[in-house]
């Protein structure tokens, strides 16, 4: 079978997976804005409010992009009971993802990052800034509980289970140690990526973290492909992993497989990007969703690439359809 057939298959199987996302629920605010002039106030460009827009952001942004690719999602994680939370239900009501496993706190801030965007309406709009609302406390034990037993509910039906950790206290010690202890179960892929806490993630059979953080965890340089690879063996290690996908930017991916090859792979289409703004929760997702369709690690991480390479080219939060994936694999 030709890779091209074998990948497409892999695309097809796409919409019989169920994948579970849990960890941090984020609502990515975007506010627009036409140059008009200078403050007489202080050094800064006045901005004349044009419109704003809300996407699903962080865990949310992962589970947005599985649905994206046809598996069935569920989402795991919390919101406050405030507008930001109000807004991220409706838009995975409006998008027809469900929402039993998400649970609302009382007292508890929805994490919002806020960007100002400057551009005329034919204009490239720029970032300008970016303001960041975070929860303050961690999760109240009623919360938690309430959690875990939102995962073990909807696990037992779940062939895949992405953690996207951004740091805001969704999965516990105690959330990840029952994550952890389905990920023992064979038929079950468990892949991880957090941004500040990628150690504790331990057992599982996939992380992705980027080229910084791979060299930062790892404690040595990645200046060529000998640099990732040393590097990611280190990290395969420290893990108790089966699979790294190092996401390395304008250079592409590397899979490291933990009794295999290390593989890289070129980036796909141009490295003239648009909007870098939530690619790594679209190769986590395509990736992870390849491996719970049988895919083979090194079809995976290709498919990753290019959906990758497809996103980045969209302005905001994006995601990749499976159109887009075959069409990018049917390519000359």
């Amino acid at each position: 079978m030709s890779d091209a057939r074998r990948l497409a298959d892999t695309i097809a199987a796409f919409r019989g997976r169920t994948v579970l996302v849990v960890g941090d629920l984020i609502a990515d605010e975007y506010l627009f804005g036409k140059p008009s002039r200078i403050s007489r106030e202080a050094p800064v460009l006045i901005l004349r409010y044009t419109e704003r827009e809300v996407l699903l952001g962080g865990a949310a942004n992962a589970t947005h992009n599985v649905h994206a690719l046809g598996a069935r999602v569920i989402p795991i994680g919390v919101v406050g009971r405030d507008a930001p939370g109000d807004e991220l239900l409706g838009l995975f009501h409006a998008a027809g993802i469900p929402t039993d496993g998400i649970v609302t706190e009382n007292g508890r801030r929805t994490p919002v990052k806020t960007r100002i965007m400057a551009g005329g309406y034919q204009a490239t709009r720029q970032q300008v800034v970016r303001l960041d609302r975070e929860p303050e406390d961690e999760l109240q034990t009623i919360t938690e509980d309430a959690l875990i037993g939102r995962l073990a509910g909807l696990a037992e039906r779940a062939d895949a289970i992405i953690v996207s950790d951004y740091g805001y206290g969704t999965v516990t010690p105690r959330v990840f140690e029952r994550i952890r202890a389905l990920a023992r179960r064979p038929s079950t892929v468990v892949s991880v990526d957090s941004r500040y806490d990628l150690p504790r993630f331990t057992g599982v059979m996939a992380a992705t973290p980027n080229e910084a953080e791979l060299e930062q965890l790892a404690g040595s340089a990645v200046d060529d492909e000998r640099g990732v690879e040393k590097a990611g063996r280190v990290l395969l290690d420290r893990l108790d992993a089966s699979l790294l996908l190092v996401t390395r930017g304008s250079r592409g991916l590397a899979l490291l497989e933990r009794d295999g090859a290390c593989s890289f792979i070129p980036i796909h289409g141009t490295d003239e990007i648009a909007d870098v703004t939530g690619a790594g929760d679209t190769v986590i997702s395509t990736f992870t969703v390849a491996l719970a369709s049988g895919a083979r690690p090194i079809d995976a991480a290709t498919l990753a690439n290019m959906a990758g390479g497809i996103v980045v080219m969209k302005r905001g939060t994006g995601t990749v359809s499976p159109a887009e994936l075959l069409g990018a694999v049917e390519a000359p």
